[in-house]
């Protein structure tokens, strides 16, 4: 009798189990669905704006009466946005380079060689990491200032490069302890010295990780508006985020439209960078997360 009650009442604890799991699938999807929106609204609202005659935002709609094109135009014909635009795919480009190299260096060094003030090394990494740039600013623009490198795009390079290195060498340093350490006395039995590993064994094994790295690397000057803000002075240097500003800053600045079409073009190469490397990315920061 007993074990016809049990039964009787596994069927209903099963339809309650799949019931919760129904309501939580349910709410979970509803929640990403709210995400969603939050998201794509203000893009298509960009979008949008970027294509509304015009300067003012506020007469803008999501999809436009008159839809024009004239603002994409009017950015390489008659600003200077291509300037701008130069400028910071050259800082973007020397930043991510660097990165890579003096980050992947150090990182390989980290990892593969015992040596006094190492664990110092590492620790005052993981402090430095801790505190924001913006804390800072003061003691940067002296520095570059006292170098003869303010109002300079080498001094942002610089600066990006050396606040980029604590926090990705940890990150790297724990992708490369997951490598085998057999493939470096493999390669030493073989002949290769250190830098030969290195070029030849690790980095190719580190490919996800190194592809995290460049995109952040890339990604942080395109979009930074603080540093070159403060640094910056000449019109023919200036960055994209700080020649934007000040076309929708101050009483006679109104390029609203204009502003919203080069916005538009600031994020289509992160968006594709993103999309197209989205593997590596992924794989490289959960493994070096992991490793780490």
């Amino acid at each position: 009798m007993t074990t016809n009650i049990a039964m009787e009442n596994a069927p209903k604890k099963k339809k309650r189990k799949s019931l919760g799991s129904r309501l939580g699938t349910t709410f979970l999807y509803a929640i990403l669905i709210v995400q969603t929106i939050i998201v794509l609204v203000p893009v298509i609202w960009i979008v949008g704006s970027s294509m509304n005659p015009g300067n003012s935002l506020y007469g803008s709609s999501l999809i436009p009466k008159n839809p024009t094109f004239a603002h994409y135009i009017e950015l390489f014909t008659k600003t200077d946005f291509p300037i701008w635009y130069m400028n910071t795919l050259k800082i973007a480009t020397l930043t991510m380079i660097f990165s890579v190299i003096f980050i992947t260096m150090t990182a390989y060094v980290m990892s593969r060689f015992r040596f006094k003030g190492r664990k110092q090394g590492l620790m005052i990494m993981l402090i430095l990491q801790m505190f924001p740039t913006i804390l800072s600013m003061t003691a940067l623009y002296v520095l570059l200032w006292q170098m003869n490198l303010l109002n300079n795009h080498w001094g942002l390079v610089l600066i990006y490069v050396g606040g980029g290195i604590p926090y990705n060498t940890w990150l790297v340093k724990g992708y490369f302890d997951g490598i085998p350490r057999s493939l470096d006395e493999a390669g030493r039995i073989d002949g290769a010295s250190n830098l030969t590993i290195f070029r030849k064994i690790i980095l190719p094994l580190a490919k996800p990780i190194i592809t995290f790295v460049a995109l952040t690397s890339f990604t942080g000057p395109w979009m930074d508006f603080l540093l070159p803000r403060l640094l910056i002075r000449s019109a023919e240097n200036k960055t994209l985020a700080v020649g934007l500003y000040e076309w929708v800053t101050g009483q006679q600045n109104t390029k609203f439209t204009l502003f919203a079409a080069g916005a538009i073009l600031v994020a289509i190469p992160i968006i594709i960078l993103f999309a197209y490397l989205q593997k590596n990315i992924v794989e490289g920061l959960s493994s070096g997360a992991s490793k780490g």
